[in-house]
């Protein structure tokens, strides 16, 4: 598809909204890879936000992920009772307490990690090698997007 100059809010919209649907499709699409444990979406999301940040008190954590703190705590819960969350003494404020992907949590991530790139993978293979280097170069300008 040819796009004309991207000079008119219009064409910057249409261009804007066709991605946007893209990611989100495929980011859906992604999401369902499931071939290891049976962790809900948010279990995982709160995992994956732990992994990515080391650490954060449960307050953080719950802001990371968008939801309230009664909520992030049954989704805590969860986790630790699978052992794939540990909570740690704050090291400056005792009322608080710091929470951390426990080895086997971080090992869980790994194997959700390693499906969902092998199904992305398997699909892009699918894919001409001037297509894959379209993608590539659309990977790095959304990098360079949402860096800005």
């Amino acid at each position: 598809m040819e796009w004309p100059v991207a000079t008119e809010r219009g064409t910057a919209d249409e261009l804007a909204r066709t991605l946007r649907e893209a990611i989100q499709r495929l980011n859906r699409r992604v999401r369902q890879t499931r071939a290891v444990g049976d962790l809900t979406s948010s279990q995982l999301s709160a995992l994956t936000s732990l992994q990515l940040a080391g650490a954060l008190t449960p307050r953080e954590l719950a802001d990371v992920e968008r939801v309230q703190p009664p909520t992030m705590t049954k989704i805590v819960g969860k986790l630790e009772d699978r052992g794939l969350v540990a909570r740690t003494p704050h090291p400056t404020d005792g009322r608080q307490v710091i929470l951390a992907p426990t080895e086997q949590g971080r090992e869980m991530y790994a194997q959700f990690e390693k499906a969902r790139n092998e199904w992305l993978a398997d699909q892009l293979a699918t894919l001409s090698a001037e297509d894959r280097d379209v993608l590539l170069r659309a990977a790095e300008i959304m990098q360079q997007v949402a860096r800005a």
